[in-house]
């Protein structure tokens, strides 16, 4: 059928490659013109071209010239000149688009083009590899192509200071890899001062390895963790104080919406028992959030109602449905608060403070584009998520290696006797062996054999480090043998050495087939690179895992039915066409997970461009804030008289509330009273209020120079910003680890989280407002303002691995310590999963 709609509407790819050949045919034509020039006049082609861009020319206009410029400049600095085939995959990059090069065709070398092209809007390139190592090696190789044009090239590493990844983000070129780039996203985010920022906006990005970081680590979330700021100690001693409170003198509560407020009785108390001069000086900020919470847990949260106690933990029932729903906590402290009341371990666990997937990183840039030596096969993914086309670029010189039909074995013990004997074969013949295995302990028990059979060799477990880069550079020398796990030395060319080819090329040898074909490609391709020979087998056995998932029953009975034992295989096209078509189907449905996790991530996606846009917007903003901070008292202020004055009879609004919101968040009981909003509209009342508000605003404004009040309000606004920001993110996170359990409800799952995440974000959309009115009103304001951030502990996590490993010390116990509470040793784990095991 394919080959039919072939004939009919023509091969897509190839009409992409005929296309792209006109501009190649182009820049081939101005290589004499170029070859003309002197070095000075090459390197005067720079600033011309950013002349050219500043005055309104487009890149794509330049293309053809910039590239000539680039492959003559390559000859003199590099020695390489790009072949025919370098520069279609470097057109189709500047396209934004993923240039399928097969391995040893010179990838590298091809990104230059379209980073020297993108470079001159002066907006900045990223080139993103998978490994530090590829990072610093390209840096520096390609580097003096670029220094010799006149470009900066800036290398983003792991442990570089912020000034330091700020010079290498300001250089026309970055190199780094996916991880720090990521990270330092997250981070830019969280900084007090816009001078603290690293990063320029995100404008274009090459990515090595595509396949690698966009698919294989598309659910992997990059997450900046720190440890939770609540102490235990702090919820103790304000539920003590708490318990000393009377309903009537002390405190308030809105039964309509739950809040609880200190009276200025109340206040009174809390100064005095904790001897403080103010509640509300911005030292006191977390002390208030504590006593604030405590009041709620006492007040407005009923055990058996709201909660029950299970196996000594606190479990919150669902309002709506009566069901307990298991681990979900209340966010902000209150679920701390309670355990607190109820005499409970207090839980102290770290918690979430920034996240993003690859996936959402990387769509952020203006434009994207990648290389890698398989991509065809995931090209609907790349093509519905990132919007970039695969196109396959053609070799330089044919394929000759000889990709063998699979050998299938009826038990694995049988297969890796075959497997060993091969190799042995193969390593006394002098013919070099790659040998690739797709786990970590297969990869040691052919070690294992390999030794006992005499056999020399090296093996690789994917570390990413410089010796796995030493070791796959010379896995093509004469009898080398090298077993890697298959994603091992990706991005590193293995070059054949002397009489190698005499001997027939690398030989790769494959233990069992990846659950996707790509991989198993990636492996085939690092044999036969340039032309050279080479041959491709995989060993398969009806107990490999895939085998075993996709109907080997019948086979394997077949096999013994011939009567068929370990040392005769089969060898047949139709079995690899079954194992390819079972690879098929456990891709089809990792696309489909990479899609449902990418659906729930859009959710928090749109919230957290708003809150990181607001955010900027502060710490950026040189004006008066003044204007922002009084639509949000505005905005509490009309929700707050807008519900007690919902009922048509106004004879049953509740003035009494209102009021008692207005002395304990925004204004003093001397400024307004029952009577004076008694017998108004709510627009009155609410008039009423802000002006007085103003009016206090306008006190607190004579007090300072404007310099120190802008200051105040940023430090108001970015401490409860990240504070709630930082809460909801964890929120999220629990809601999502449960919300599949809505499936048996007949409900979508994915609707229910889009429903209930965005009326979270609104909640704490109006508890920030709620918060910044209050502090901006009531908060002290003394000379020594400075911005804090919430939580000073951090660390990066990818995909569950800590970016700094903690040591764990020698702990010896002296103290009696809670199964929940941190290990006092400072691993940061809970002492249980540490020293209390």
């Amino acid at each position: 059928m394919a080959g039919i709609l072939t004939k009919i509407f023509g091969d897509g790819n190839q009409k992409q490659l005929n296309r792209i050949q006109k501009k190649v045919d182009q820049i081939e034509a101005l290589e004499p013109e170029m070859e003309k020039l002197s070095e000075a006049e090459l390197q005067q082609k720079t600033e011309e071209f950013k002349t050219r861009y500043q005055n309104g020319e487009s890149l794509d206009d330049m293309l053809t010239e910039a590239y000539a410029v680039v492959r003559e400049a390559s000859k003199r600095v590099l020695n390489m000149r790009p072949f025919a085939t370098q520069l279609t995959g470097a057109i189709a990059l500047h396209e934004g688009n993923i240039s399928e090069m097969k391995t040893g065709e010179g990838k590298t070398l091809a990104s230059t083009m379209p980073s020297y092209l993108n470079a001159i809007a002066g907006k900045g390139v990223h080139i993103i590899t998978v490994n530090e190592y590829l990072a610093d090696r390209d840096a520096k190789e390609m580097g003096q192509l670029y220094d010799f044009l006149g470009l900066t090239v800036g290398l983003n590493g792991n442990g570089l200071s912020k000034d330091e990844k700020r010079e290498a983000y300001n250089c026309d070129i970055t190199y780094g890899t996916n991880n720090e780039f990521g990270f330092d996203y997250l981070r830019d985010n969280m900084v007090l001062y816009k001078e603290q920022m690293v990063q320029r906006p995100l404008n274009f990005a090459i990515i090595d390895e595509v396949d690698s970081i966009l698919i294989d680590e598309a659910r992997t979330p990059l997450i900046i963790s720190g440890s939770a700021k609540k102490s235990a100690s702090l919820y103790l001693q304000a539920n003590s104080f708490v318990s000393t409170l009377k309903r009537e003198g002390d405190y308030t509560y809105d039964e309509k919406t739950k809040g609880v407020q200190l009276t200025e009785e109340g206040i009174n108390k809390a100064e005095s028992y904790f001897s403080i001069e103010n509640l509300f000086d911005l030292d006191h900020v977390s002390l208030t959030h504590h006593i604030n919470q405590a009041l709620k847990a006492h007040v407005s949260m009923h055990l058996d109602d709201d909660y029950v106690i299970e196996e000594g933990e606190v479990v919150i029932v669902d309002q709506f449905t009566g069901r307990l729903m298991k681990g979900r906590r209340y966010s902000d402290g209150l679920h701390q608060a309670i355990e607190a009341k109820e005499g409970l371990q207090i839980q102290n666990e770290s918690m979430t403070l920034a996240s993003i997937t690859f996936q959402n990183f990387f769509r952020m840039y203006n434009k994207l584009a990648g290389m890698t030596g398989t991509a065809k096969t995931e090209e609907e993914e790349f093509r519905n998520i990132y919007n970039m086309d695969v196109i396959a670029i053609p070799t330089n010189r044919p394929i000759i290696r000889d990709d063998r039909a699979d050998l299938i074995y009826k038990s694995m013990e049988g297969k890796f006797r075959a497997v060993v004997e091969n190799i042995k074969e193969r390593y006394e013949s002098g013919q070099p062996v790659l040998v690739g295995t797709v786990a970590v302990e297969t990869s040691e028990l052919i070690s294992q054999l390999l030794k006992k059979a005499g056999v020399k060799h090296n093996v690789l477990n994917a570390k990413n480090h410089y010796r796995e880069a030493e070791i796959i550079e010379n896995a093509g020398q004469k009898g080398a043998v090298t077993i890697a796990t298959n994603m091992a030395g990706r991005g590193t060319d293995i070059k054949l050495g002397d009489g190698v080819k005499e001997a027939g090329g690398l030989a790769v040898i494959g233990t069992e087939r990846h659950e996707s074909r790509r991989i198993d490609n990636q492996l085939r391709g690092r044999s036969g690179r340039q032309g050279d020979p080479g041959m491709s087998q995989f060993y398969l056995s009806m107990e490999d895992e895939l085998m075993r998932r996709f109907g080997s029953d019948n086979l394997k009975s077949m096999m013994e039915r011939l009567g068929m034992d370990d040392t005769q295989p089969i060898e047949s096209k139709m079995v690899s066409k079954a194992v390819e078509s079972a690879q098929k189907r456990v891709e089809g449905n990792n696309f489909d997970a990479r899609k449902t996790v990418l659906s729930y991530d859009d959710v928090l996606r749109e919230q957290r461009e708003i809150i990181y846009k607001q955010r900027f917007d502060v710490i950026d903003s040189e004006e008066d804030l003044r204007l922002i901070i009084e639509k949000m008292i505005l905005s509490t202020l009309e929700r707050v008289v807008g519900t007690h004055t919902q009922d048509d009879d106004d004879d049953q609004w509740d003035y009494k509330a209102i009021t008692e919101y207005l002395h304990g968040n925004l204004l003093d009981p001397e400024d307004i009273n029952e009577n004076n909003i008694k017998g108004k509209e709510p627009e009155e009342i609410i008039e009423l209020v802000m002006e007085k508000v103003r009016a206090k605003y306008d006190e607190k404004e004579d007090e300072l120079t404007p310099e120190q009040m802008r200051e105040f309000e940023k430090v108001i606004l970015l401490r409860t910003v990240d504070s709630k920001w930082m809460d909801h993110i964890d929120q999220m996170d629990q809601l999502r680890q449960g919300i599949h359990l809505r499936a048996y409800g007949q409900n979508d799952p994915l609707r229910e989280y889009q429903l209930e995440g965005f009326s979270m974000f609104e909640v704490m959309i109006e508890n920030i407002e709620e918060e910044v009115a209050k502090y901006i009103m009531k908060a002290q304001i003394r000379d020594n303002l400075k911005r804090e951030e919430v939580v000073k502990d951090t660390q990066a996590v990818s995909g569950g691995q800590d970016e700094k490993k903690k040591t764990r010390k020698p702990y010896v116990k002296t103290q009696d310590v809670g199964r929940n509470d941190p290990c006092p040793c400072g691993s940061g784990k809970k002492y249980k999963n540490c020293h209390g095991r």
